[in-house]
């Protein structure tokens, strides 16, 4: 591994995926290792806030699937920075796929606390549509083009048969539990509507056994206690990267360049790029020269993108159950399973899908976290946060019949307008595949050419084949990529000794 002392590597991004890089590189030996940040901070989405006292997830907000094999787990158990209740093994063994059993209250347009065994035949039969949206991938071959198609048509003709004998005013109101989980669904996978998201390629998500459990310190405790372990002077923060200038033709070696948005050029062998795939559809025009390769940009325009924002609202008392979980807010008018509203400017609101509850209340008091994805949620980025108050004042007080109900605070994030993220994390869009995702984890230039190897290697949630959108599927690409280096040096070194490249 003597090569690889000497290699220079520079990581752009110091979110979990540069971090986790850098660190496996550093632990291997190699010596020149440089992160470039384009902000202030690492932690890229990962980032934890206040709200009074109260510690707060601004991005990322649970580990999902917490057990062996999430590496992310992993290591906040081995910092210390779980409660005991999320190390229990009964905890890791439970396989919710996905959906946590938690208990929910619904509440209507109309404002009336609505009764569950009214709902939950909705509830089910959309479960049992989502589940059956995760086995197209295998049987190959999609009916539909999207996921909101499939579950419109499905529940239409389900809705038909199996409730054709109760009366139409609970026949409506289940349809408008539908549109209100399609929401839901645009919230988990960052999508503006199901439309938006592939059918086939749907399946290719994996979940990962374990009840999601959350950060009582904060998601950052996990970055600073990675951080820690790595060189202080490893990192250049406000350091945006222009341009990666890498060569794909064979004149002259070892030309790859960044070029920094100050003017500075860094010459390196290898650089990591770990920007959000938000932002590099966005950038990838000037981000690189020579461009990316079209089937690689292909992949980059295929694959989906978009925004899910957190509204935080603290109360002086609750209007919720003590048991409660979770919020579905139901709008009495969407029986034709609606997942956008047509004015967004006037009735952005109605996209909010409802809200999870911070608990403990010991800790939090009485916190909700409002959930809300699309272009609604990126218009709401736009408003003051006076103007966000006052519609989820009167959301609020519309919903629970009571007027005088009153947030004390309010705190939103703002995913969209972010200029280094441009979103919130990526879905499989239509027309998808476990190509695209193969194509974003390519190196270039790309195999079978005689250029100097791995110029360019990609790393974050959205080069992830099945845990994409998730921070231990960051994680781990940050690994893959260093590895990659890794093992590409132990197989010069045992091969004959090369010239050196510097």
């Amino acid at each position: 591994m003597a090569m690889s002392v000497n290699a220079k590597v520079v990581i752009v991004g110091c979110g979990i995926s540069g971090i986790a890089a850098a660190q496996r590189l550093v632990n291997a030996g190699f010596q020149h290792v440089q992160i470039l940040e384009a902000t202030a901070r690492s932690g890229g989405r990962v980032k934890t806030g206040t709200l009074g006292d109260n510690i707060i997830e601004i991005g990322a907000n649970w580990i999902h699937g917490p057990s062996e094999e999430n590496p992310v787990f992993c290591l906040a158990r081995q910092y210390g920075l779980l409660e005991p209740d999320a190390l229990t093994p009964e905890n890791q063994a439970m396989d919710v796929e996905g959906h946590p059993p938690w208990v929910p209250n619904f509440f209507s347009s109309s404002g009336r606390k609505l009764n569950a065994e009214d709902i939950y035949p909705a509830q089910e039969m959309f479960l049992e549509l989502m589940s059956e949206v995760s086995k197209f991938e295998s049987q190959g071959g999609e009916p539909w083009a999207c996921v909101g198609d499939f579950i419109r048509s499905e529940a239409e003709q389900q809705a038909a048969e199996k409730w054709k004998d109760i009366d139409a005013a609970t026949r409506c109101l289940r349809l408008c539990v539908i549109s209100n989980m399609l929401k839901v669904e645009c919230c988990v996978n960052g999508a503006h509507s199901m439309d938006e998201v592939g059918l086939g390629a749907y399946g290719l998500y994996k979940t990962l056994p374990g009840l999601d459990c959350t950060f009582p310190g904060g998601y950052e405790g996990l970055i600073k206690n990675l951080m820690s372990e790595l060189p202080s002077d490893l990192v250049t923060y406000n350091r945006p990267v222009r341009c990666v200038h890498w060569n794909n033709t064979e004149k002259e070696e070892n030309s790859l360049m960044i070029e920094c948005d100050d003017e500075k050029k860094i010459a390196a062998d290898h650089v990591i790029v770990t920007v959000p795939l938000g932002y590099l559809k966005k950038h990838h025009s000037t981000l690189f020269s020579p461009p990316l390769p079209l089937h690689k940009l292909h992949s980059v325009e295929r694959l989906g993108f978009g925004t899910n924002n957190k509204i935080y609202v603290e109360f002086d008392s609750p209007w919720w159950d003590a048991d409660c979980e979770v919020i579905y807010l139901v709008w009495e008018d969407e029986d034709g399973m609606l997942d956008q509203v047509p004015d967004v400017q006037r009735s952005w609101i109605k996209k909010l899908f409802g809200f999870t509850v911070l608990k403990p209340s010991e800790r939090y008091g009485h916190v909700l976290c409002g959930w809300i994805a699309g272009h609604e949620s990126e218009y709401m980025e736009t408003l003051s946060e006076q103007e966000v108050t006052h519609t989820m004042t009167q959301l609020i007080c519309r919903f629970t019949g009571n007027p005088t109900v009153t947030p004390r605070r309010v705190l939103r994030s703002q995913w969209f307008h972010d200029p280094w993220t441009c979103g919130s994390y990526s879905y499989p869009g239509k027309g998808c595949s476990a190509q695209d995702l193969e194509n974003m984890m390519e190196p270039l230039p790309t195999k079978g050419s005689l250029l100097q190897p791995l110029q360019v290697l990609f790393a974050g949630e959205a080069t992830h084949p099945c845990y994409y959108s998730t921070v231990h599927g960051a994680l781990l690409t940050g690994w893959r990529e260093a590895d990659r280096l890794i093992s590409h040096y132990s197989a010069i070194s045992t091969s004959e000794p090369p010239k050196s490249k510097l």
